[in-house]
C-alpha cells in the first residue's frame, strides 16, 4: 500500500512517472504478428496500473485501494517467473466480432520457445483469479493474463534465443525477443 500515493501527490508525480513507465514498457512490449502484443510486467508496471486506476476512479478509501492491490499484485513476477498481459489488438467493432470468437482459447496457445531451434518449449499458464474472470467458451476476452516458470530454464533463457509463440488453431505467430527485451526480462528472472 505504501507504492501508492494518495491523488494530490501522485498529480504532482504523473508526469514523470508516466514518461518512465512508457519508456519501460516499450522495452517490455512484443508484437506477436499482425493481432497480439504481450507487455511483460513487473513491480513498476503493475504499481503504476493500480496508481493510474485509483486516479481514474478517484478512489480515496484504503480498503477500495487495497482491493485494487489485491487485483493486480499477482501479476508481479517472482524470481524465476515472467508475467505479461496479452492483448489482442483490434480496434474496430467488425474485427472485434470476426476475431473474439474465433480465438476462443489463444490465451492457453501461448509458449516462450528457448534455442536456436526451438528445443525447448515453455507454455504460459494462467493467472488463476483473472482466467476465472476471462475465459468463456463462446468469445474470448481482448486482455489476458500470463505467467512463466523459468526457474529450471535460466542458463538457456541468459545465453541463447527466445521467441514467444502462440500455436493457435485460428492463429499461429511468433517473435524473437530482442536483446533490450531480454536485459529487461533477466532482471526480473534474476529477482
Amino acid at each position: 500500500m505504501d507504492d501508492i500515493l494518495d491523488q494530490r501527490a501522485y498529480e504532482r508525480e504523473r508526469p514523470e512517472r508516466l514518461r518512465r513507465v512508457i519508456e519501460l514498457k516499450r522495452k517490455r512490449r512484443v508484437a506477436i504478428g499482425d493481432l497480439v502484443s504481450v507487455v511483460f510486467e513487473n513491480r513498476e508496471t503493475v504499481a503504476f496500473q493500480v496508481q493510474e486506476m485509483v486516479r481514474a476512479e478517484r478512489i480515496i478509501r484504503d480498503e477500495d485501494v487495497a482491493f485494487e492491490l489485491e487485483t493486480y499484485n499477482p501479476l508481479i513476477p517472482a524470481p524465476g517467473e515472467l508475467s505479461a498481459t496479452m492483448f489482442l489488438e483490434l480496434t474496430t467493432e467488425e474485427a472485434l466480432r470476426r476475431w473474439l470468437p474465433a480465438l476462443v482459447g489463444i490465451e492457453r496457445s501461448v509458449s516462450l520457445v528457448l534455442g536456436q531451434d526451438g528445443e525447448e518449449e515453455v507454455r504460459a499458464q494462467l493467472e488463476a483469479g483473472h482466467a476465472a474472470q476471462l475465459t468463456r467458451e463462446e468469445v474470448t476476452a481482448s486482455v489476458h493474463y500470463l505467467r512463466w516458470n523459468l526457474r529450471n530454464h535460466l542458463e538457456r533463457f541468459r545465453t541463447e534465443p527466445v521467441r514467444v509463440r502462440i500455436s493457435h488453431p485460428r492463429y499461429s505467430a511468433e517473435a524473437l525477443l530482442g536483446e533490450e527485451t531480454k536485459l529487461e526480462l533477466l532482471a526480473d528472472l534474476e529477482g
